[in-house]
């Protein structure tokens, strides 16, 4: 597929699209809804789309409060299809564009590869300095022209770019800002336009380590100067041509002996730990139901010997024990090769 191409608005597709979006979704009035008309849905959304009159709906919306509050957004199951329409399509034409350390929301990609990629740089600039950032409140800065700008080096068909920005352009925080969590496509846009970023860093400034985790990155250097230099060139690159802002409490280098605090851990060169909010939190709330998805998180940052303990205390929980263990983390996260 080249970006020349127009996105397929075939029944066919969009039929897929309906049953890729439906996987893995709990029954709804929504969906359920939809689904009972979905031959006379999925045709009229056909119409709209190839007659160019789809228009996107309102969004519901909905605050969540986990490390911070976070206002979600949720487009209706008819605009969710097009996002997923939209999404496949962009993924095929942008997804080779994007370098091999853009770790978040890619197939084959994800947190552990990335906290495990981060390791490996720390390890190796054992002796050097790590540049820490990330964008003040990114999802609400995402500038819409930027945006368009860069779709617009790969995809030339109008019908596709008027799509493109009715859903980018269905969304704001103020004039011309901000895009929807929780829309689907807002995972291949946020990758889209940090692309630009990623490409400077790695091609013009010529950094041979560097990770970048959602709107989160790091830089490695040998030498401070240099990455001082670095930061100067690429902050300026972020406020000039991404118009977007540094979040200052995490824009700091450091050495990298000292640990770096990055996606949930603290990373060192000689092994890593859960940081101390995760810790507490699943201190907090481990207990029989979601002991499945936080055994994960456990067993990818610890040592054998230290699941092995762990495992005596979820067996208590298991069996109906205390449902705590309020000091068993500072001793079992550590890696006693630090």
């Amino acid at each position: 597929m080249t970006g020349r191409e127009v996105i397929d608005f075939g029944l066919k597709n969009i039929y897929r699209s309906f049953f890729e979006y439906r996987k893995g979704k709990n029954p709804g009035i929504d969906l359920d809804t939809f689904q009972y008309n979905l031959e006379h849905e999925l045709f009229n959304l056909w119409k709209d789309l190839n007659k160019n009159t789809y228009k996107h709906g309102k969004y519901r919306k909905f605050t969540v409060c986990d490390n911070k509050k976070r206002e979600i957004s949720v487009a209706s199951v008819r605009d969710r299809v097009v996002h997923r329409l939209v999404y496949d399509y962009l993924t095929e034409i942008f997804d080779k564009t994007f370098i091999y350390d853009a770790w978040s929301c890619r197939k084959n990609k994800g947190l552990v590869a990335a906290i495990e990629r981060t390791q490996l740089f720390t390890k190796k600039y054992a002796d050097g300095f790590i540049w820490r950032a990330d964008i003040k409140k990114f999802f609400d800065s995402v500038d819409h022209n930027v945006l368009v700008k860069i779709l617009k080096f790969r995809i030339t068909d109008k019908k596709t770019i008027s799509l493109l920005m009715e859903i980018i352009t269905s969304y704001s925080t103020k004039e011309g800002k901000g895009m929807p969590i929780g829309n689907l496509t807002s995972q291949i846009f946020s990758n889209i336009y940090l692309k630009e970023l990623d490409r400077y860093i790695k091609h013009i400034l010529k950094c041979r380590a560097y990770v970048r985790y959602g709107d989160d990155f790091i830089v490695f250097d040998k030498n401070k100067e240099q990455l001082i230099l670095i930061r100067e060139k690429a902050v300026h690159f972020i406020t000039d041509k991404l118009k977007l802002t540094m979040n200052p409490k995490n824009d700091f280098i450091i050495k990298a002996k000292q640990g770096l605090k990055f996606l949930g851990v603290i990373i060192y060169p000689g092994g890593r730990k859960l940081n101390k909010r995760n810790t507490n939190r699943i201190n907090n709330r481990l207990n029989p139901v979601n002991i499945g998805s936080y055994w994960g998180i456990i067993n990818n940052h610890t040592k054998e010997n230290k699941i092995r303990e762990l495992q005596w205390k979820l067996t208590d929980i298991i069996n109906g024990g205390p449902g705590r263990i309020p000091d068993l983390f500072h001793k079992v996260l550590w890696d006693k090769s630090l």
